[in-house]
């Protein structure tokens, strides 16, 4: 698929992935819509961008927001022809010392928010029997680590979603993704990681948000199934499923880094 003209709605779009993929589909000629809460980090990250585009602040945990909000853009544009769900959010904490309303709102952003968008915008793509969802979840929700039970629940559950709403639209013309990269340089950490500590402990392994940007576009154009990174990673998500008792104490130690 050229991407050339389309219309893409990205969600969580003011930073990170989110941002510089609005850039890489504005120089490949599409037109971004970078939706987040905060219309200043929008308006600065719109600065950067060439070409046709658009901002509009919405806030993906307000279902009448995101309903409105979605349903101006088809009326405006005709259509939307892919929605990236970038929005998320994370708190390293144990389980222990999280609360439950910080349970909530990781899974109200990550999950619900990805619900949420796609509900909105999927009827006008089945009438139209043409358009790509692409869900940012994590390999968190592939492999759980400690201090990450809420977090990774969450994408847990963007993976389900996604996993199961692909088959559902099987031949409508609809294709479902999901991207799911290890951590990544990003201003994500400021809130899940105040004090650093994780950060340094696997600041070798971090990727270049770059990096990641790219490899969303690209599964934009193909509407690859599911993409994880980076390789690492991927690799040691295969051994859990194929040997998990023994992986998962190796696991233990290896990921205890936060």
């Amino acid at each position: 698929m050229d991407i050339k003209g389309s219309v893409v709605v990205i969600t969580g779009a003011s930073s990170g992935i989110g941002a510089l993929t609005a850039q890489l589909a504005a120089e490949a000629g599409a037109i971004p819509i970078l939706a987040a809460r905060s219309t200043d980090k929008l308006a600065q990250v719109s600065a950067r961008i060439q070409g046709q585009h658009e901002c509009v602040q919405l806030d993906v945990t307000n279902t009448a927001e995101v309903e409105h909000v979605m349903a101006r853009i088809i009326a405006t544009y005709g259509r939307i022809d892919i929605l990236l769900n970038n929005a998320g959010m994370g708190l390293f904490e144990r389980a222990t010392d999280l609360t439950l309303g910080q349970f909530e709102a990781m899974m109200d952003v990550n999950y619900m928010g990805t619900v949420r968008c796609t509900k909105a915008v999927l009827p006008s793509m089945l009438e139209r029997r043409s358009g790509r969802i692409v869900n940012v979840a994590s390999m968190a929700g592939k492999i759980g680590s400690p201090k990450s039970s809420a977090y990774s629940a969450s994408k847990h559950a963007v993976l389900g979603f996604t996993n199961s709403l692909r088959m559902e639209l099987a031949g409508t013309g609809v294709t479902v993704s999901a991207v799911n990269p290890g951590p990544i340089d990003t201003p994500f950490f400021d809130v899940a990681d105040p004090t650093g500590h994780y950060v340094n402990n696997i600041k070798w392994f971090m990727m270049p948000p770059e990096r990641v940007a790219k490899q969303i576009l690209r599964v934009m154009e193909r509407g690859t199934s599911e993409v994880d990174l980076p390789f690492l990673a991927a690799a040691g998500t295969k051994l859990m499923q194929l040997f998990p008792r023994l992986s998962s104490r190796v696991a233990n130690r290896m990921l205890n880094k936060k």
